[in-house]
């Protein structure tokens, strides 16, 4: 394990990186700089590292898309209750935010487009309600 202790003789870089989990970017930050060396999570996914489901929720959403057509979209969320259940909100509310990760990654990879209000937009910074569409 890398030591945590900064290094005075050397100055942390402090460009931008992109999240494991999510692939966003994020920037050092004073809070992050003791251990910016090793930081592999963005805030928001933190603790939230990749689960196993991952895989599972790329190919779920792959297979609504191609169920629904071309010129149809779905919501994350579908995703989710489609491997989380339905059974309650408690089972698949758990997997919404790794949902919209394997939203981005898919749409990264050109896999599909990413929307909102019908318009496409840009994986990394959308923030709200997204749709998922086939390119």
């Amino acid at each position: 394990m890398p030591d945590r202790r900064p290094k005075p003789d050397r100055e942390t870089p402090r460009k931008e990186r992109l999240c494991k989990t999510c692939r966003r970017p994020f920037l050092w930050s004073e809070g992050r700089a003791r251990d910016w060396d090793i930081a592999k999570y963005c805030p928001q996914c933190s603790g939230h590292p990749a689960e196993d489901r991952a895989s599972e929720l790329e190919a779920a959403i792959l297979e609504l898309l191609a169920e629904r057509g071309p010129g149809k979209s779905i919501c994350p969320s579908e995703a989710a209750k489609l491997i989380g259940g339905t059974a309650s909100r408690h089972d698949w509310e758990s997997l919404m935010e790794p949902a919209r990760a394997a939203a981005r990654r898919l749409a990264r990879a050109g896999k599909l487009v990413m929307t909102q209000k019908d318009r496409p937009v840009d994986p990394i910074s959308a923030k709200g309600p997204i749709r998922l569409r086939l390119p």
